[in-house]
């Protein structure tokens, strides 16, 4: 017995009364959702024809040029400026602290040294000058270690810069510091009688030198802010090299006044040197040694304590 196939069940009546427009808004809704799928398809692959494109942009879109290593030691010596902003209480050591010394020692010991606070501040304000802004080159060291601590150094590893440019940047905003520094205490002596027979000019030339040899010893904190663990111990190795240094030469009195051996350690100390240098240009005369022997010295100290600090900072 031969069996018929069964006939397909008649298309479904539309409400309209219709049997194939049921059948056909069916076919329309499923080619809609086809064709909305492939859009969003097309969406999540990158386009040549679209820059906008996350994948285009980062992918084919050309790489912008690497910035000079001048640029970014300006960029975060200016971040360094910003610190100070942000946190005026950093300015004590280049504003309070200069005039205290000033007052004190001019004060203190002009009567008994000079016998005329006058004459004696002319002998100790380039000298006073000298001790404040070498003493606030410490905190260079300090800032350091507390960035290193926050883990701030950890991101700028990661940036394709010019590996020293933190470490200049902090030295070229410390040096904004210094210039800060030398100004009030400048200015402080013009008020108690200070006259500098070199004039207008001798005064930058003597700021200008010890702004530089502040910039090149600075390259010894930095090395001891990578070195030492806490802020407190590079504050304590600061202050440990830097009174014998200030102390144990000629900014407050003539070396010829002192003890042979004490005199012999007077005479090398490069602090010596760089007061004797600013005194006489201040004074109106160019000492040519002692202005040799201060840029000797800073070369110095940033041959080696800026290659120390740099082997630190790479394997920090």
């Amino acid at each position: 017995m031969t069996s018929t196939p069964a006939s397909a069940p008649p298309p479904a009546a539309s409400p309209s009364g219709h049997p194939g427009a049921s059948a056909a808004s069916a076919q329309a809704s499923h080619a809609r959702m086809t064709a909305s799928a492939a859009r969003q398809q097309q969406r999540g692959r990158p386009s040549q024809g679209r820059p906008e494109d996350l994948a285009t942009v980062l992918v084919a879109g050309p790489r912008p040029p690497r910035p000079s290593a001048l640029s970014v030691c300006l960029t975060f010596g200016w971040r360094a400026m910003l610190k100070i902003k942000h946190v005026p209480e950093q300015l004590f050591d280049v504003t309070a602290f200069p005039i205290m010394m000033t007052l004190m020692f001019t004060y203190l010991f002009g009567g008994a040294l000079a016998g005329s606070t006058t004459e004696y501040l002319q002998y100790l304000l380039p000298g006073i000058m000298v001790m404040s802004v070498v003493m606030t080159t410490m905190y260079t060291g300090v800032s350091v270690n507390t960035d290193i601590e926050k883990g701030v150094f950890d991101r700028f590893r990661t940036l394709p810069i010019w590996r020293p440019a933190p470490m200049v940047g902090y030295l070229l905003g410390d040096a904004f510091r210094y210039t800060m520094a030398s100004v009030v205490i400048l200015t402080v002596g013009l008020v108690l009688g200070f006259r500098p027979g070199g004039g207008f000019m001798g005064v930058v030339a003597g700021i200008a030198l010890l702004v530089a040899f502040s910039f090149a010893f600075s390259w010894l904190w930095t090395m001891f802010g990578l070195l030492l663990r806490t802020e407190k111990s590079v504050m304590g190795v600061s202050m440990m090299v830097l009174f014998p240094l200030t102390f144990l030469s000629n900014i407050l009195v003539e070396p010829r006044t002192m003890p042979g051996w004490l005199q012999a350690f007077v005479d090398v100390n490069p602090v010596t040197h760089l007061v004797a240098a600013v005194r006489g240009l201040m004074d109106g005369h160019w000492p040519g040694g002692e202005i040799s022997w201060t840029l000797i010295a800073s070369g110095v100290l940033i041959a080696v304590f800026g290659t120390l600090t740099m082997r630190l900072y790479n394997r920090k």
